[in-house]
């Protein structure tokens, strides 16, 4: 199979200098990429800004903001066969990239309007057909009614809902919630070791 895997974070520009971003290091997603290549999968990586090395075997596509993910995913899906959507993609981007360095002004505030960015796992999900898709959930508190929400609204064979801890870190516990009500929960483990798992639940080998 041909599995297209999102990770990292967005950065959607305020001027030449600043951006909105988060704190996602990109981590999950790759090694969800190098477990898919483990087991005999092709892998196409579509990532935010990461310092992270990319996985030997994988066609990695870099990207920076939202929509930049959003028309190279589009681009790439038609030629795959499932989807991992890990990456935190910002929500918003401000309404106006100021082609200059804002200046601050002392003892005054700035009001940044923004817009919603596109939903690209939604998005791709509604072209499935019959092809597998796993969405990410990040949610504060126990999280698991608003990842159900989540899953059924944007199509999803699977979502995996994680918690704010887990961004930035090297290991993190997950849910797995399935469309046909299962529900499986793992860690805390070394976000290697939840790649796998998560693989032989998703897309197993294909060597066998």
């Amino acid at each position: 199979m041909r599995v297209l895997v999102t990770a990292g974070p967005t950065r959607e520009p305020i001027d030449p200098v600043r951006f909105l971003s988060n704190h996602s290091s990109g981590r999950m997603g790759y090694a969800l990429a190098r477990a898919l290549l483990a087991v005999g999968h092709e892998v196409v990586l579509v990532s935010g800004p990461v310092a992270l090395r990319p996985p030997k075997g994988a066609q990695l596509e870099l990207v920076e903001t939202a929509q930049e993910m959003l028309t190279t995913c589009r681009r790439l899906w038609k030629d795959c066969d499932g989807l991992i959507a890990v990456a935190a993609v910002a929500d918003y981007r401000p309404t106006q990239c100021s082609q200059k360095k804002l200046k601050m002004q002392a003892g005054e505030g700035r009001v940044l309007e923004l817009i919603p960015n596109s939903d690209i796992v939604q998005t791709l999900a509604a072209q499935k057909g019959r092809r597998k898709v796993v969405g990410f959930a990040l949610e504060s508190g126990s999280g698991h009614e608003e990842a159900l929400r989540k899953l059924k609204a944007k199509h999803l064979d699977w979502v995996v809902l994680n918690h704010p801890e887990a961004q930035g870190a090297t290991r993190a516990s997950l849910t797995l919630l399935d469309a046909f009500g299962g529900v499986q929960k793992k860690g805390p483990s070394a976000k290697t070791s939840l790649a796998r798992w998560l693989v032989q639940q998703t897309f197993p080998s294909s060597l066998e």
